[in-house]
């Protein structure tokens, strides 16, 4: 099949608001959103309030808590994560005025308003510490947010992530974004016959943290399309788990390439961006149209100077729908359902 026919036999290009290359995603309306003092003073009355009640995170609800000033600003967020570009910074969050829990609290009161958290591990974590925490190559509690080490691009197992940097690395640690739209575009334009493969199943290992899921193993598309609405979903990591895996088909010389150059392609810096998260300063970015990654780094040696961040995964009311192949990663393929996150283990 000629490249021209492989083309034809794809989805069109997509022209929509995700569709952002590199530095352009910084000049967008959409990307920055900084808290004015109203809106930090209604964060104030709200934290003095679970402070004073002694209110379990369960009990820290939107409709306990509306927030007047902030509310409408993760709204207006809620809506460009899924019809803008897909990723937006909030800045700047005082983070030296506040204890550890009591950022946690003030991240879930934002988290809330903009989704459903959903768990991140069997054992129920809806805030992940994102930190180094000495884990050796090979142990089984080893995830790579846990780890000083670079990581690829990908997107993790929610419609939106959230962090909250609350201490920055001595050095290196930075982000890098792409849009997963401009990927498939720029795929599709370049490497047609592989931008195919790339829309077939992948195997997926099931994650060494996810002990709740019965299922050994799962497929689903890199890129996918649904009732008019596209979908990126990567995780390379575990793409080669499931390959090296006896009980599977070796991976084919076709999908390999065709990883390899989605991965070139990803980091090109016409396509991607990077810049630094600092102290405060709040990301949120919609999985189905971002991939994600960040540089290694090198920590201070004291305690409360190392690097560290606090994650949130959100399911969102208006999340678009999804192959149904998602379902066993996922849950829920419906749009605006409560999907992704990890079963609990029995």
């Amino acid at each position: 099949m000629s490249d021209l026919q492989a083309a034809e036999n794809l989805p069109t290009e997509f022209s929509i608001p995700a569709a952002w290359k590199g530095s352009e995603l910084f000049a967008r309306d959409d990307w920055q959103v900084t808290f004015d003092q109203n809106q930090l003073d209604d964060l104030q009355l709200a934290l003095d309030v679970v402070l004073k009640e002694n209110l379990s995170r369960e009990q820290i609800t939107p409709s306990r808590f509306p927030l007047p000033q902030v509310s409408p600003v993760i709204r207006q967020i809620q809506q460009q994560l899924e019809t803008g570009s897909g990723a937006c910074q909030l800045k700047r969050l005082p983070v030296e005025h506040y204890s550890a829990p009591e950022l946690e609290i003030l991240f879930w009161l934002i988290s809330v308003h903009l989704g459903s958290p959903v768990s991140q591990s069997a054992n129920g974590e809806k805030i992940f510490h994102v930190r180094d925490e000495g884990f050796q190559v090979g142990q089984k509690e080893a995830r790579g947010p846990n780890t000083r080490k670079r990581l690829s691009f990908h997107t993790d197992r929610c419609d939106v992530i959230g962090f909250l940097c609350l201490q920055q690395a001595r050095s290196g640690g930075n982000n890098q974004l792409v849009s997963s739209v401009s990927l498939f575009n720029e795929m599709r334009r370049r490497f047609p016959e592989l931008t195919k493969i790339l829309m077939q199943p992948f195997y997926y290992l099931r994650h060494n943290v996810d002990t709740g899921n019965q299922k050994p193993f799962c497929q689903q598309p890199v890129f996918s399309v649904q009732d008019g609405h596209f979908a990126g979903s990567f995780l390379r990591v575990l793409i080669e788990r499931a390959y090296a895996s006896p009980d599977l088909p070796d991976m084919t010389s076709q999908q390999r390439e065709a990883l390899d150059q989605l991965e070139a392609v990803a980091e090109s810096p016409e396509l991607s961006v990077t810049f630094r998260q600092e102290p405060g300063d709040l990301l949120f970015l919609n999985n189905w149209v971002t991939f994600h990654r960040r540089d290694d780094f090198e920590d201070a040696d004291e305690s409360h100077l190392k690097r560290h961040l606090l994650r949130v995964w959100l399911a969102v009311p208006n999340s678009r729908p999804l192959n149904p192949l998602f379902a066993d990663n996922y849950g829920s393929t419906a749009a605006g359902a409560v999907r992704g996150g990890m079963l609990p283990s029995h």
